[in-house]
């Protein structure tokens, strides 16, 4: 007869009979009618994992770059750990986990697991860690657990999951495997656990006492019992469902157990037993043989609790993974309230008086892994550029561009906007935003303008960090531009005192008898003194005189490799290929690895490439990277920093591509320096280019005061009060001057994008004034001009601009056919000709000899498809600073062109354009002091 069991019952097939087998047979049923039924733990897991496969299955369906991952740290060769671990992986891989196994000899410390352990926790592809257990004795096992990061912890063990499920009203963020497998078997049994009086014995931190707990969370009456429990066999029989987790074979007998019981038994003993080929076999803490004739249910051992335990570790891993998509994908930022005072205290008062959060905080709440941001003090942190790869399935958010029109010397607030947008949208609109802001430059700083953390109620906090050394990024950017120079110099100086020969020997020396070449072979101030010095005056120099001068770090070439490096590699890249002489012939170019310094230059920019997070006076976050000058640089933010903002608010895709039921796009603010005929110019044709992204939309700032001052208004001076033409409504004069503003309006739209003009308002500014810059700007080609109080009252004030900006970024009626002004193919001189008809309103271009010989010399040296970058003056669309409004009869003259190589283009210096600022009479820095006392720091603004 051939038996099996269906619904509880027992079928018979008939095969064959002989005499006495059906008395067999019959005796047989009596017994198999009063044993009981096996809790077939090995066929419910196999269930289970087949439900995880297909859930991950779904999820990457909706979300490509889901994949669960598993990390199992095992410490010697132990076989039962070695088993233990196989048999998790082989499970792990059924149900579609990735699994990593770090093994590590039994002689390593514990510092250099804990170390490991870290590393585990701070990687975010990661989403459960488990040391497998027993670890040698010189190791602390509590210790090592401990040091598990709760939210990675799959196993359970960690205190704060211990004791969060001790807790009534708490949940931790992982159940213990083996106690949450024995509750599943019995839910998945059918076995209801309400006002059931239920025993444990064992009281472990790993079944005894968990498994007491959820038993009591379901309501089960619950007795804990060990070893050393008086009277135990009258306990146990007192119990309907019985827990054992004792760790001694067979303790538990048939008789102890109440007829019906339900015996879940956790042990896993090895006895030994001549007849099987391994000389053991393995039993559980229970009797079965006694206790499978009283109990209705009970699990076998092995094939019971131990293939749930596994069940319940990949559940829990794949739990983890949900629980970091789901909170990479949230990112609710916390914003800070704002207490406005009447008037408006000044910026380092106002900046000073708010608390900003932590910036640990921000990080987390951006979805950010503790190994990808590095916190530089409180409220500063730099952000790993490996973010960019692991978001980078997501979709971009939406990309908005803030330029301004041709200001007046004062600055018409397009970093207070741009700060004032990204408020707007982050802690009033329910955006997720991200303003990205160049570093200032100390010149400014201390000179006429000011630092550049925005103003009133929209800034960057701490004001002063932001505005001082922040993370020494720029100092990292002197250091290497004047390590390239003393390289310069030297070499230089070798090459005129040395023969040939000794030159070679130097430069190349012989080691174990060959010769083998290396791989590869400014100051952040004003001061118009250093403009032309003359160097190499002592007489140790051998009369190697010469002249030569100082630039301002931000507009070195080393500043804008950084801002427009895409990697690390391309940093170095770019470095090394900086072009920084010529040969004596004539014929070929000098690069930094010419000199063999590329790479020196790299290890010194290595940290300064990451971008700076910081936040707003609401608590949103912002990215500080990069500060090239617009005037005399490309004037834009790092390309990284774009990148990562756009990653960090973007959506996740299908496998489709497109965003996710219910996900929203966030916004990336960036700011491009000066008015739309510098900054923008540059960022579209010289930073888009290089990145690749495309911007969803164009702001450009406008002031009453500015235009006014277009058309014909009195001459606006730093340090001098303003003229009563820009502190009372004048019409006329506020419609001549908006020829500037329109010129801007059109230059913006010859890219195809839309254009938002912001109108950031002053207390003097009437409501007619707003009206006609609206009127004039709409039928410019602007989609919208909306007035602003952001300085006043911080995102509040920008409330509408941001909903102007909203709409304009998601009408799905307004064309975007984005372009490119030039093609790079094209001859150096036409395309200086393009920029300055197009977007200056030039007749033409007038080249010095020396700019003809510049370019010559750069078409011969391949350098020709290069982008320009236009170093001109901020203060006109000419060349001429006096020229105000639209100039038109004028002719560029171009005295200069000099090549950036390593950043990727050429830049002809336009009229009398300086690459080293100077100071005013009565520069900034006379207002800056600290109070000794109080470590305040006065009239930084």
């Amino acid at each position: 007869f051939k038996f099996h069991e269906t619904n509880s019952s027992v079928q018979i097939q008939k095969r064959y009979h002989r005499g006495s087998n059906i008395n067999r047979l019959a005796k047989f049923l009596h017994q198999y009618n009063n044993m009981a039924k096996i809790l077939d733990g090995k066929a419910i897991a196999k269930s289970i994992r087949e439900k995880i496969s297909d859930e991950i299955n779904q999820l990457k369906r909706k979300y490509p770059s889901f994949k669960p991952r598993l990390a199992i740290v095992q410490v010697g060769n132990r076989e039962d750990s070695v088993a233990y671990v196989k048999q998790k992986e082989q499970a792990g891989k059924e149900a579609g986990i990735d699994f990593i196994l770090q093994k590590r000899d039994e002689s390593i410390t514990q510092n250099e697991l804990l170390r490991l352990v870290r590393e585990l926790n701070q990687d975010p592809s990661i989403h459960g860690v488990l040391v497998q257990l027993p670890l040698p004795e010189h190791i602390d096992e509590k210790c090592v657990v401990e040091s598990i990061d709760p939210k990675k912890d799959v196993d359970g063990f960690h205190a704060y999951n211990i004791g969060r499920l001790v807790k009534r009203r708490d949940d931790p963020a992982f159940l213990p495997c083996t106690p949450k497998g024995i509750i599943e078997l019995l839910d998945q049994t059918g076995i209801n656990l309400s006002s059931k009086r239920a025993v444990v014995v064992g009281r472990s931190d790993i079944v005894g006492f968990p498994i007491f707990t959820l038993l009591m969370k379901r309501n089960s009456t619950v007795t804990l019992c060990h070893s050393m429990t008086a009277n135990l066999p009258e306990i146990v029989k007192t119990a309907e469902i019985l827990v054992v987790a004792i760790g001694k074979a067979e303790f538990i007998k048939g008789d102890w157990i109440s007829p019906g019981a339900v015996v879940i038994d956790v042990g896993t003993n090895a006895i030994k037993d001549p007849k099987k080929k391994s000389g053991f076999r393995w039993v559980g803490d229970v009797e079965f043989s006694s206790a499978s004739a009283v109990a209705s249910y009970i699990t076998p051992v092995p094939g019971g609790v131990g293939p749930m335990t596994v069940a319940m570790l990949l559940q829990n891993t794949v739990e983890s993974a949900k629980r970091f998509l789901k909170e990479s994908n949230e990112r609710k930022i916390s914003t800070l309230a704002l207490e406005r005072l009447v008037p408006v205290p000044s910026d380092i008062d106002i900046a000073t008086s708010q608390t900003p959060k932590l910036i640990k905080e921000l990080a987390e709440e951006l979805g950010l892994a503790p190994n990808e941001f590095e916190l530089y003090g409180q409220y500063k942190a730099k952000v790993n550029l490996s973010v960019i790869e692991r978001l980078k399935s997501r979709k971009n958010g939406k990309y908005v561009v803030v330029t301004g029109i041709t200001p007046t010397p004062l600055g018409e607030g397009k970093s207070t906007t741009t700060v004032g947008i990204a408020q707007a949208l982050g802690a009033h609109l329910g955006k997720l935003s991200f303003a990205c802001v160049r570093q200032p430059s100390q010149g400014p700083t201390f000179g006429i303008k000011g630092g550049a953390a925005g103003g009133g109620y929209s800034q960057v906090i701490p004001m002063d960090e932001f505005n001082l050394h922040l993370t020494g990024d720029i100092h990292a950017v002197t250091a290497a531009n004047n390590l390239l120079a003393a390289a310069i110099d030297a070499r230089m100086f070798h090459e005129n005192t040395q023969k040939d020969k000794a030159l070679f020997n130097r430069l190349c020396p012989a080691k174990n008898g060959v010769r083998v070449f290396a791989p590869v072979i400014v100051i952040d101030t004003n001061d118009r003194f250093l403009r032309r010095i003359t160097i190499g005056q002592n007489p140790t120099e051998k009369g190697q005189t010469r002249s030569t001068g100082f630039d301002i770090s931000v507009a070195s070439e080393c500043m804008a490799v950084l801002a427009l490096s895409t990697s690390l590699d391309d940093l170095r890249e770019r470095l090394g290929r900086m072009v920084v002489a010529t040969n004596k012939a004539g014929d070929s170019s000098i690069t930094a690895d010419d000199l063999g310094i590329g790479g020196a230059l790299t290890v010194l920019m290595k940290d300064a490439i990451k971008p700076n997070l910081m936040q707003t006076l609401e608590g949103t976050p912002v990215f500080v990277h990069a500060g090239p000058f617009a005037n005399i640089a490309h004037g834009n933010s790092s390309i990284l920093a774009d990148k990562i903002g756009l990653k960090l608010v973007g959506v996740e895709c299908d496998a489709e591509g497109n965003p996710v039921e219910g996900s929203e796009e966030g916004y990336v603010i960036t700011e491009a320096g000066f008015g739309a005929d510098i900054g923008m110019e540059k960022f579209f044709n010289i930073k888009c280019r290089l990145s690749g992204l495309v911007p969803d939309c164009v702001v450009i700032v406008s002031t009453v005061r500015a235009l006014k001052m277009h058309g014909g208004g009195p001459e606006v001076t730093p340090g001098n009060p303003l003229h009563e033409a820009y502190l009372s409504e004048n019409l006329e004069l506020l419609e001549k001057g908006c020829i500037n503003l329109v010129k801007h309006i059109q230059n913006a739209r010859k890219y195809g994008l839309p254009v938002v003009v912001a109108i950031n308002t002053f207390t003097s500014d009437t409501q007619a004034e707003h009206e006609l810059i609206r009127k004039v700007a709409i039928e410019a080609g602007a989609s919208d001009a909306v007035p602003s109080a952001h300085w006043e009252l911080g995102g509040e004030g920008a409330i509408e601009l941001g909903k102007a900006i909203i709409k304009a970024t998601t009408n799905k009626e307004e064309k975007r056919e984005f372009r490119f002004l030039y093609d790079v193919n094209k001859p150096i001189v036409e395309k200086i000709e393009i920029i300055t008809k197009e977007m200056y309103g030039a007749d033409g271009i007038e080249l010095s000899e020396k700019a003809i010989e510049k370019v010559e010399r750069y078409t011969k040296q391949g350098f020709a498809n290069l982008p320009i970058c236009m170093a001109k003056t901020h203060l006109s669309l000419s060349h001429d600073p006096t020229l105000k409004g639209v100039p038109t009869g004028f002719t560029v003259p171009v005295r200069d062109i000099r090549a950036s190589v390593g950043a990727g283009f050429l830049y002809p210096l336009l009229g009398e354009m300086q690459t080293m600022p100077g100071l005013s009479t009565r520069p900034c820095f006379f207002d800056v002091d600290l109070d000794t006392k109080t470590g305040k720091i006065h009239g930084l603004f």
